[in-house]
């Protein structure tokens, strides 16, 4: 039997990237697929469309995740078309960097909405449902900037820590109803993101990683399938760096 037969996942800005490696790797093990982006342009109905090969239902939607209202909306609509949602992935991110005596209001506030409000809201709306459940795997993504700081991040980075707090504290609020709720923690993670970073930029990164590399979405992907999984039935309220030992 396969990890996640039989579970719905939700998985936030799933087109590409991180979220698309996550999606990939429930559907590979038996999850239908419920997954937002921004607007269903080529890149995400691409992305449907290889989810599908492996034989579960999935359904993309459009959504801002940072809308309180559009959010609900949809999780209403995949209750309407799944019955269910027993996986929540809040993915969902952008980056606006900057140094803070340059940052404006804007930067600091698209970051703060996209990256940690859409996860309350997802939260709030889906909490409920597994409540009625009695049972559900929420998994945020933070970083390891959410941990340790990065300067000309701030707002990706308090964005990032407040991911943290947020996952502990459901945890302990949702426990009793078998609600587990877990984060990770990416480090250099190679994606089309990082990819537009200089190469000496990239090379100073891997140098400083134990493991010498930087990390694929696959990476993780597979410690968010752990964590989606019945094997991480006894995991609450932690955070997992998948960072190749950059933090310790």
């Amino acid at each position: 039997m396969k990890l996640l037969e039989g579970k719905v996942a939700l998985i936030t800005g799933a087109g590409r990237g991180i979220g698309k490696a996550v999606a990939m790797r429930f559907a590979e093990q038996g999850a239908d697929i419920a997954f937002t982006d921004l607007e269903l342009n080529d890149v995400v109905l691409a992305t449907a469309t290889q989810l599908e090969q492996f034989g579960t239902r999935v359904k993309v939607y459009a959504s801002d995740a940072s809308d309180f209202e559009q959010s609900h909306a949809v999780v209403e609509q995949i209750i309407a078309d799944f019955g269910r949602i027993d996986i929540l992935v809040n993915n969902a991110g952008i980056t606006k960097d900057g140094l803070m005596l340059r940052m404006t209001e804007a930067q600091w506030d698209d970051v703060i909405n996209v990256n940690l409000k859409s996860a309350f809201n997802f939260v709030h709306a889906v909490t409920p449902i597994m409540s009625r459940q009695r049972g559900g795997s929420i998994i945020n993504m933070s970083s390891v900037v959410g941990v340790s700081g990065n300067a000309g991040q701030c707002n990706y980075s308090a964005s990032k820590a407040g991911m943290i707090g947020l996952t502990k504290s459901i945890a302990k609020e949702m426990g009793s109803r078998g609600i587990r709720a877990n984060c990770i923690a990416p480090g250099f993670i190679i994606t089309e993101m990082t990819g537009k970073l200089p190469e000496e930029v990239r090379e100073q990164w891997a140098k400083a990683i134990p493991l010498r590399r930087g990390g694929t979405p696959e990476d993780v992907a597979n410690v968010a399938l752990f964590l989606a999984s019945d094997l991480s039935g006894y995991v609450s309220g932690q955070v997992i760096h998948c960072c190749g030992g950059m933090n310790m």
